[in-house]
């Protein structure tokens, strides 16, 4: 559905320094009706992307291809036309006020020309679409910051898009509506097929909406993947992130090891390793950890402090032989050093 092939986008600098390169070389495909993730901190290129993605702002080489057309290459009628199968979602919804929630919903559509009956019945149809019904005819002073969002959500959707760009889309809702609108979009992809692309700071949009995910940073893609795959690589930039080891209590007399391990290694639960410790002459006690689902399967990190019995830090040789048969089990250990 998307495809970038060789993306770059330069920005003059200020002043006539060094040119900003805001996205080198980008080679980059999301299949169709999944949801896509795209992260990355502050100036790694993300809002540049969705500039191009939109035709907002022209690549400086590269392809920018959507549903087959490469919308870099794009002007005028030509470029308008190819904007109606891209919906944009925002961080602030920046509706109108003097305009009801179905008169917002309305007003792509009123731009784009569509007849008086025809925009009724769209609109009707999405008010139902986004849990709406009976919130229709209030104005966004009088919405909540969920509502606002799911009238967003449907402006999006007005004019049929095959593409949903969400940016930054629950970084303004607390916690309960961001579930319920990343439910919302979820369910939406299930119905209508459409495929999502969000970009977001947020590894927790990620890890409950998201099939697939990319990291930008600097301007390029630094991991890519399906979500699964991303998190079970403990040698990737993005495990760790998706994943967070929660701190651990510091003055820890013991040697502290990091388990990484999901649907490669034998071990399915802490205690799995605990026990493997105890026959290499250690008592393992675990001082942080986190076990997430995704897609349906468990992918864990776990920080164990590893003692012998007479309460000292295990031996060397015994820790030696704990890491051997925990890289042969499929899980990848390391010892934290300070």
């Amino acid at each position: 559905m998307i495809t970038l092939d060789g993306l770059t986008k330069v920005f003059p600098a200020p002043g006539g320094g060094d040119p900003v390169v805001a996205l080198d070389g980008i080679d980059l495909h999301l299949d169709a009706g999944r949801v896509h993730g795209i992260v990355g901190r502050s100036g790694a290129g993300k809002s540049t992307l969705i500039r191009c993605l939109t035709g907002l702002e022209k690549p400086t080489s590269g392809r920018v291809e959507v549903d087959g057309t490469d919308v870099a290459a794009l002007e005028g009628t030509a470029l308008r036309a190819a904007r109606r199968n891209i919906g944009m979602v925002f961080q602030h919804a920046n509706l109108l006020d003097s305009r009801t929630a179905a008169q917002n919903i309305a007003h792509p559509l009123e731009i784009a020309g569509v007849p008086r009956a025809r925009r009724q019945q769209r609109v009707a149809e999405l008010v139902d679409l986004v849990g709406l019904t009976g919130r229709e005819h209030n104005h966004p002073a009088q919405l909540s910051g969920g509502q606002i969002q799911r009238v967003g959500i449907a402006r999006g959707l007005a004019a049929e898009p095959k593409v949903l760009l969400c940016d930054e889309p629950t970084s303004a809702l607390d916690g309960s509506t961001t579930r319920q609108i990343l439910t919302l979009i979820s369910d939406l992809r299930e119905r209508l097929g459409i495929t999502v692309v969000i970009i977001t700071h947020e590894m927790a949009v990620v890890r409950e909406v998201c099939d697939t995910v990319t990291l930008l940073e600097e301007g390029r893609v630094s991991q890519s993947g399906d979500l699964l795959e991303v998190t079970a690589d403990p040698h990737g930039p993005l495990a760790g992130e998706l994943i967070p080891l929660p701190p651990a209590p510091t003055g820890i007399d013991a040697l502290l090891v990091n388990c990484d391990y999901g649907e490669t290694g034998r071990f399915r639960t802490s205690e799995d390793l605990v026990h493997l410790a105890a026959q290499h002459g250690a008592r393992a006690s675990i001082v942080a950890g986190i076990i997430e689902t995704i897609s349906g399967r468990q992918v864990g990190r776990v920080q164990l402090a590893l003692r012998n019995y007479s309460g000292e830090p295990i031996s060397r040789e015994g820790l030696d032989a704990f890491l051997r048969e925990l890289d042969a089990e499929g899980v990848v250990a390391k010892e934290v050093t300070a």
